[in-house]
C-alpha cells in the first residue's frame, strides 16, 4: 500500500534526533525551524485523543517550532478532525505523484548548455544549497544546509545539480532521500529566478528519478506546491496515486 510505504519512509527519514509522542513521530531540526525541517507523522490507523494531540502541540513549543504535521490521511483518515477540533489547520492538500524510474519522461531543455549530474563533493554541495536557498527564499545557505545535504548522500540518496555549461554556474538543483522499501521523495527541485521557464526543473526531476534505480529505489514520489509544478512534474511521467495534507497550529 504506497500510503503506508509513503510514512515508513517519512518515519524513517526523521533520523536519530526523531521522538515519539503518543502516536505521532516527529522530526525536529535543532539548527533551523523552517516548516518543511519540523513535522510529526501519524501512526497508520491512529485516532489521537485531545491530551495526546495537547502532548504534541507541547513539544513543538518547548522546542520554539510551529506544531505541524504533513502526512497522508488516507493512511490515517481520523487524525485530521482530531487536529481540526486542537486548532489546527490545513496549510494545503497536495497531490502525491509517484513515477518509476523506468517509465520517465526525458525533459526537452530550451538551452543545449544546461547540463544536470549528480554531486557528491563539498563544493558541488554549497552550490547547490545557495541555488536552493535563493530559489526558496530561504536565508543565505550554511554550513548546516551543506551538511543537510551530505546526510542525504551519507544514508543512500541522490543529489543533483544543473550546471550552465559556457558560465560554469550552477543554476538548479535537487535531491531524492535514501530508500526505504524502496521508496524515496523527490524534493528541493530549485531553480534560479532568472533561469525558470527553460525546462530545467523537469530535467533535474527526470535526472533524479532515473538515476534512483542505481540507488535502490523503486518508487519515487513527490508532492507539488502548486498546480504549475505538478504540470512540470507530469510533463516527466509523474502521476497522482493519492494525496498528502500538511496541517499546522499558528
Amino acid at each position: 500500500m504506497l500510503e503506508a510505504d509513503v510514512h515508513a519512509y517519512l518515519r524513517s527519514m526523521a533520523g536519530p534526533t526523531a521522538c515519539r509522542v503518543g502516536p505521532f513521530t516527529v522530526r525536529f531540526d535543532e539548527h533551523d525551524d523552517a516548516l518543511p525541517f519540523n513535522y510529526a507523522i501519524p501512526d497508520d490507523d491512529s485516532a489521537p485523543m485531545a491530551d495526546e494531540v495537547a502532548e504534541l502541540v507541547a513539544a513543538f513549543r518547548e522546542r520554539g517550532r510551529t506544531p505541524r504535521l504533513e502526512y497522508v490521511p488516507a493512511a490515517a483518515p481520523k487524525v485530521e478532525s482530531a487536529l481540526l477540533a486542537a486548532g489546527f489547520t490545513a496549510e494545503g492538500r497536495f497531490p502525491l505523484l509517484v513515477c518509476s524510474p523506468d517509465e520517465v519522461v526525458d525533459s526537452v531543455m530550451a538551452d543545449d548548455a544546461i547540463r544536470v549530474a549528480l554531486v557528491s563533493d563539498d563544493p558541488g554541495l554549497w552550490r547547490v544549497a545557495r541555488v536552493m536557498n535563493e530559489a526558496f527564499q530561504a536565508p543565505e545557505a550554511t554550513e548546516h544546509d551543506v551538511a543537510r545535504l551530505r546526510g542525504v548522500l551519507d544514508r543512500g540518496g541522490l543529489v543533483a545539480a544543473a550546471v550552465d555549461t559556457t558560465t560554469g554556474d550552477v543554476v538548479g538543483g535537487g535531491q531524492i532521500g535514501s530508500p526505504h522499501r524502496g521508496v524515496a521523495e523527490v524534493a528541493g527541485i530549485a531553480v534560479l529566478s532568472s533561469q525558470r521557464r527553460r525546462g530545467i526543473g523537469g530535467a533535474i526531476t527526470a535526472f533524479l528519478t532515473r538515476a534512483a534505480a542505481s540507488a535502490g529505489i523503486t518508487t519515487p514520489f513527490l508532492t507539488p506546491a502548486d498546480d504549475r509544478a505538478a504540470q512540470i512534474y507530469a510533463r516527466v511521467g509523474y502521476r497522482k496515486l493519492g494525496e498528502a495534507l500538511f496541517l499546522s497550529l499558528r
